[in-house]
């Protein structure tokens, strides 16, 4: 019995590490509303008890899975999988995946940049203190200024609108060159390169599309847009009606302290004020704008090849045009020579007749009318066939 008792912690010990060494852990980096860092190499599973979200959202993120661009709005997070950005947003830090990468510095280094508030609120503290009479100003520009999460779902928006708009400009800069030799010179250089340049046009409209397809989603489903507030749930749950006290995570987030005492000084969160989804509107609205810009630059591309390839069909039409017509001539040509050698093999045979004796003057005029008869029968071949419309006059 004491060797059971004995064996059994080792074994649990034993598949615990197991367990361990099997996880596979990804980088992440946490940027908090300071604007302090900390890389973190652990498995989803973590992430999961970190942030309180469900397996099925977190499978958005994994990049071995073609999810489309994706912006969900859960009860403490917003999941966001924008291309390479793919982060988790609570009300007080920012989960960014692979901060490693080359295209995701550039987001870590703004998010640091833009999150912090500190210095601005406590500029704003001593303003307020040598002027009592801005108090009121002071009010309207908190209600003016975003939440935590707001502010990095704008840099996230920025960064892939940026982003796309940047490739849509390369792009174009690769094409409308390419076109403009295409249509001075046919050659198979000129296809190929072009063909590439449009498999790559579909394939970056198709990434612009489905941004601004779920930009308009949100758009047009306020209860969506409401779910994005972290900071007024976070705030609706923590300080109640009854109590006006300041919760612990006050001083990590000065924009929901400051929201949270609005909503102390007000005595009550109407349902008003919980619709109310303004500011977000007029964030999504700007960013789905830039994106729809976009779209529309590769929409005039694609029109553009378009119109290259209607120009390019109709120079090959009339090439073969062209061929059809000196084919034709060729055969009608190759009619009359098989004329003049029928009439030639008709009095080559070697048969005796009397007219072929003391009559030489019957070469010329076999002559003159095979002729007569090869054009004749030329001019009619050509004017049926221009009467068909299969050559031009």
């Amino acid at each position: 019995m004491a060797r059971e008792a004995y064996l059994v912690p080792v074994v649990e010990a034993q598949v615990a590490t197991l367990k361990k060494k099997t996880a596979v852990t990804t980088s992440w980096i946490s940027i908090d509303a300071k604007g302090q860092s900390v890389i973190l190499d652990v498995d989803k599973y973590a992430i999961i008890r970190r942030v309180q979200v469900h397996a099925r959202d977190l499978r958005i993120l994994d990049p071995m899975l073609s999810y489309p661009s994706t912006i969900l709005g859960r009860e403490k997070v917003i999941v966001l999988n924008l291309e390479h950005i793919k982060a988790i947003i609570t009300a007080e830090e920012v989960l960014l995946r692979d901060p490693y990468d080359d295209n995701v510095i550039p987001i870590v280094a703004e998010l640091k940049r833009r999150l912090p508030q500190d210095n601005l609120t406590c500029q704003d503290q001593g303003e307020e203190e040598e002027h009592p009479s801005a108090r009121n100003d002071m009010d309207t520009k908190e209600e003016n200024e975003f939440p935590f999460e707001f502010r990095a779902l704008e840099v996230a928006l920025e960064a892939i609108c940026s982003f796309l708009d940047a490739r849509t400009r390369e792009l174009e800069i690769d094409a409308y060159p390419a076109l403009d030799e295409l249509t001075s010179k046919i050659s198979s250089r000129n296809l190929d390169r072009v063909r590439k340049l449009k498999s790559a046009m579909t394939r970056l409209t198709n990434r612009v599309q489905k941004v601004r397809d779920e930009l308009e989603q949100l758009l047009d489903d306020d209860d969506d847009m409401a779910d994005l507030y972290l900071s007024r749930k976070l705030a609706g749950a923590c300080s109640p009606v009854s109590s006006f006290s300041v919760p612990s995570w006050y001083p990590t987030s000065p924009t929901i302290g400051s929201k949270i005492s609005r909503t102390s000084r007000a005595s009550a969160v109407t349902v008003e004020e919980d619709n109310d989804v303004e500011e977000l509107e007029m964030l999504l609205e700007a960013y789905f704008m830039q994106i729809d810009s976009t779209l529309n630059k590769l929409t005039t591309l694609r029109e553009y090849i378009d119109d290259t390839e209607d120009y390019i069909n109709i120079q090959l039409d009339n090439h073969r045009n062209q061929l059809i017509q000196l084919e034709l001539f060729v055969s009608s040509g190759t009619v009359c020579l098989s004329i003049y050698s029928l009439v030639a093999a008709i009095f080559g045979m070697n048969i005796p007749y009397t007219w072929k004796e003391g009559h030489g003057y019957m070469f010329k005029w076999v002559v003159i009318l095979t002729g007569l008869l090869c054009t004749s029968t030329f001019t009619s071949i050509v004017s049926y066939a221009r009467h068909k419309g299969l050559i031009g006059s």
